[in-house]
């Protein structure tokens, strides 16, 4: 198992760190300010214009559309091994992996496409999405059902003719108040009389569709994350052709597993540049305040923080590191344990080591003076997008089980799961 990044990628890392810093880092201000600006005039899902300014900038440096994998529309695309540094360091801002088009959910809808969508679906679709031009949503999520077992889904998916005609509900549709949001990844039910796992489908739907309203946009512990945001949408009757299906009726939960298995890779990839800065932002923050006389720094109590901090960062890495490398050797299929492993393991420790940064930052922590309160925000959200920790736990224990009791592992079950 070599870890060592190679030529390639090493210079791709130190060509991005110098984006961030020269570009990212020094927005971030102009970006909330640009935000609070389009909220003051009632409309913030307007596009921030330092966001669509850098994104040339990006392309030029050849730091555009690097999460895809083996795909010929999009050449300059790394292994997840590879993509695993580079992901890490967009982690560090929130809305910088928009920058380089590697942003969720399009990241995981591009995949899906390119892997199952038919060669007139990524003309009509794939193309624009990787040259940045729209963006899209994933709807699987639905508020009348536990939908951290995605066989209650109940959005239905009916055949008529050279159409199928969608009727449902779904909410945390990350993207879909987006003006740019154009086309949604659906799953449903065509067939509720099939086995469990063949019942369900995906579609590609136009947001423009008749029959298609965004109800509401849902805040996360009262953050709207405009101008992206998760939204809940109806769907009424909505008519698609048929040729909109991807690779068939009953191929849902095959299509699922596919998808978020990178999805929940580049999640805990970005977690990791997320706990990177917490830390950094805590060791700062220490170090430059004085209490009871001396910097609390030398307060032992930080002491033992932060090198608890450093040992779980360094330590969540490499189980991240483990399943890149498993997914690129051996298959998503087979690295189904790894990949549920970090997907308990680093959200938890990234909110244990942002709690530590608050803490060391007093008041100004739960503030939006730092960016601390929304990153803490948004990994208590990954507890349970893309599938609750209970559910991976459960799929863990039985894998394990399995092993020792010489069961076959491909019985298994894994979750196909968004939220609750």
């Amino acid at each position: 198992m070599e870890f060592e990044f190679s030529p390639r990628v090493r210079e791709l890392q130190a060509r991005l760190l110098r984006f961030v810093d020269d570009h990212i880092v020094p927005n971030e201000k102009t970006c909330e300010q640009e935000l609070a600006a389009n909220r003051r005039n009632g409309n913030p899902w307007v596009p921030l214009q330092i966001i669509e300014d850098l994104k040339p900038r990006a392309r030029e440096a050849g730091l555009w559309n690097l999460f895809l994998p083996r795909s010929p529309r999009a050449p300059q695309g790394l292994s997840n091994l590879e993509y695993a540094p580079l992901c890490e360091i967009m982690g560090r801002v929130p809305w910088s992996a928009e920058v380089f088009n590697c942003s969720a959910p399009d990241t995981g809808n591009m995949e899906t496409i390119e892997r199952y969508g038919t060669e007139a679906q990524k003309d009509q679709w794939l193309e624009p999405l990787l040259a940045g031009e729209i963006r899209s949503a994933f709807l699987m999520t639905e508020p009348a059902v536990a939908s951290s077992d995605a066989t209650n889904i109940e959005c239905s998916i009916r055949r008529e003719g050279n159409e199928y005609v969608i009727n449902g509900r779904k909410w945390w549709s990350s993207g879909a108040n987006d003006p740019r949001c154009k086309v949604y990844v659906l799953m449903g039910k065509t067939n509720p009389e099939a086995g469990r796992h063949q019942q369900q489908s995906m579609i590609l739907v136009p947001a423009d569709s008749p029959g298609v309203t965004v109800l509401r946009h849902l805040p996360v512990f009262g953050y709207d994350d405009a101008p992206h945001g998760h939204a809940e949408v109806d769907l009424k009757n909505v008519r698609v052709p048929a040729a909109n299906i991807l690779l068939g009726e009953g191929r849902g939960f095959e299509i699922a597993q596919g998808r978020l298995g990178p999805g929940r890779i580049h999640h805990c990839m970005r977690s990791i540049g997320v706990a990177e800065r917490a830390l950094e932002l805590m060791c700062k923050r220490l170090s430059a305040r004085v209490a009871f006389g001396k910097p609390i720094s030398a307060q032992s109590i930080w002491h033992e923080r932060i090198a608890e901090a450093r040992c779980s960062i360094d330590q969540a890495r490499l189980m991240v590191l483990k399943a890149a490398y498993m997914m690129d050797t051996v298959g998503n299929k087979v690295a189904k344990k790894e990949i549920a492993m970090i997907k308990v393991i680093v959200p938890s420790m990234t909110l244990r080591v942002i709690d530590w940064a608050i803490q060391a930052h007093g008041g100004g922590g739960v503030s939006d003076e730092f960016p601390l309160a929304k990153l803490w925000a948004g990994q208590r959200t990954l507890r349970l997008a893309d599938g609750p920790d209970e559910v991976h736990r459960n799929a863990i224990a039985k894998l394990e089980l399995a092993q020792h009791l010489n069961r076959p592992q491909d019985a298994v079950e894994m979750p196909v799961t968004r939220g609750s």
